[in-house]
């Protein structure tokens, strides 16, 4: 199994609750275990869902021999070669089954430790790291629920396939972070959570902010601002961000600073996991990285500047992706200011200290914006790169 998981550490207790049928194997350890016994994940899912059936039927009862074969034979054959997995499987068959209590829950944890954010992994890395639960997630979908547990599967689901958006936005994937941003809103409004909906909303108008769609942000923004509502919440004040941003671009300038007003209301008060450091929260650092941009958009170089200094200050070193986003709002600024050279520099300097999977992307169309506004030997410079990357 250690093998099977990379070499990270597998306690043998889990093996033992396994065999002796104490405990069922949790999806996190599915792939690993389909790799170690030269079965499909498929096949082991099943043999977990009709021995946990059997159980809850009172069916089943079988010797310590007999439960020792579930992670080998049984999953090999798809459980059915253990006493009770017979009558258990028509039970499946004949009539719906709600999803294991252990699936919805593991669901949720899955979704509360993907939206932690990068942690110095690339996007790439990310999105690979979800296939399995994002693969879990779409089997229970289809299967029925309660209206309570549909509640609080359909916001799940609002939350994975935002995060999922969130990604492929950074990737500049924009069909793909379009798509996911629609799954995503419909699952949020289904869901009755206002406070979802506006963030999937603000997340979503995000795409049009970076990737040149001013107009199409603002209305999203708007509608995301409504649905948030007054209260000072991570979503609110994304919101309100990532207006000022759309507003800026579009050259509302008066309009963008009263909604830079209101994100400093919100984030004032912000606390608890309103402000954690992760995809959904609103916490400082990302406070100041939305009014580098936002006033970089507006020309304030001056607030640009001094926002960009006190984001970078905390900003982890494994951020790589947002301190490059907060450099090359600086080589904006700095044409801004008549500097057209120092502009180009830094905006070189940035991309070339950072890991080729990351010059893409987001951090990619940010360069090549500022490089379609230089002239001369600058715009010589920053394009080689663009070229060379």
């Amino acid at each position: 199994m250690e093998e099977a998981r990379g070499g990270r550490f597998f306690d043998p207790e889990n093996l033992k609750r396994w065999e002796t049928g104490r405990r069922l194997p949790t999806p996190v350890f599915h792939e690993a275990i389909a790799r170690a016994y030269g079965v499909t994940v498929a096949e082991v899912r099943r043999a977990v869902t009709v021995s946990r059936q059997a159980r809850r039927h009172g069916r089943g009862e079988v010797s310590d021999v007999d439960r020792r074969r579930f992670v080998g034979a049984a999953a090999a054959v798809g459980a059915a070669g253990l006493p009770g997995i017979a009558q258990a499987r028509e039970a499946v068959d004949g009539a719906p089954v709600t999803a294991p209590d252990g699936d919805l829950t593991y669901l949720e944890s899955a979704y509360e430790r993907h939206r932690g954010g990068y942690r110095g992994r690339s996007p790439d890395a990310v999105l690979a790291d979800m296939r399995t639960d994002l693969d879990l997630l779409r089997h229970t979908l289809a299967r029925p629920h309660s209206a309570r547990a549909r509640a609080g599967l359909v916001r799940t689901t609002a939350g994975l396939a935002g995060l999922v958006a969130i990604i492929q936005h950074d990737r500049g994937d924009q069909p793909e972070a379009t798509r996911w941003f629609s799954t995503a809103a419909r699952a949020a409004r289904e869901s009755g959570d206002r406070r979802v909906t506006a963030w999937v909303l603000a997340r979503h108008a995000m795409v049009g902010v970076n990737y040149g769609a001013p107009r199409q942000a603002a209305v999203l923004a708007a509608k995301a601002r409504r649905a948030a509502g007054a209260a000072p919440t991570a979503a609110a004040a994304l919101a309100a961000a990532v207006s000022a941003r759309a507003l800026a671009a579009l050259g509302d300038h008066s309009g963008a600073r009263a909604a830079l007003v209101d994100v400093r209301s919100f984030a004032n008060r912000l606390d608890g996991g309103e402000a954690a450091d992760t995809w959904t929260g609103y916490p400082a650092q990302k406070h100041l990285v939305h009014m580098s941009q936002a006033y970089t958009l507006l020309g304030d170089t001056r607030a640009a500047y001094e926002a960009q200094e006190q984001a970078l200050a905390l900003t982890g070193g494994g951020s790589v992706m947002t301190r490059a986003l907060l450099t090359l709002d600086r080589a904006a600024c700095l044409y801004k200011d008549g500097d057209p050279s120092s502009a180009a520099s830094t905006a070189a300097d940035a991309l070339e200290r950072l890991p080729a999977p990351y010059r893409s992307g987001l951090v990619g169309s940010r360069a090549a914006a500022l490089h379609r506004r230089l002239t001369g030997r600058s715009r010589e410079r920053l394009g080689q790169f663009l070229t060379e990357g």
